[in-house]
């Protein structure tokens, strides 16, 4: 059995999961991983491959593969790095962007039904603590 404060974290980790597959679920073409790695790329500046692998915490072939997807789907641009000519910058393109504007506002209309179950005089100090644990994500990271 684990202990009350555990078991908060874990509903709160699978409501926040729940969140984001829900909107990935309305947007019907991505699932939650490229979509996350979308949102990776557009938080680095310049990322290559080895920066979006990092930041998404998976292999280098795993990140080729999600970006040969995104590449393929038109989301993701990857073209030579003005720095070396044996690297490839990745960028979000303007229809990735799209998509990623369109999952945070699916994803923040979901959240704000969460809040409004809390009371009204309550709403402040959650947003104040989520804001809080939102801030101790570590750098190169996405929810």
């Amino acid at each position: 059995m684990r202990p009350a404060e555990d078991e908060i974290l874990l509903a709160l980790a699978r409501t926040v999961v729940g969140v984001a597959t829900r909107a990935a679920d309305q947007l019907g073409r991505l699932s939650v991983v490229q979509l996350r790695a979308l949102t990776v790329l557009r938080a680095l500046d310049g990322p290559n491959l080895g920066r979006l692998a990092a930041g998404m915490g998976v292999t280098l072939s795993t990140a080729s593969r999600l970006v040969d997807r995104l590449v393929s789907a038109g989301l993701v641009d990857r073209r030579l790095s003005p720095r070396s000519r044996r690297e490839l910058t990745l960028t979000v393109t303007p229809a990735g962007q799209a998509i990623l504007d369109r999952y945070d506002d699916l994803r923040l209309a979901d959240m704000k039904l969460l809040l409004e179950r809390l009371p009204e005089d309550r709403r402040p100090d959650a947003v104040a603590v989520l804001d809080q644990l939102a801030g101790s994500t570590a750098p190169g990271t996405a929810p």
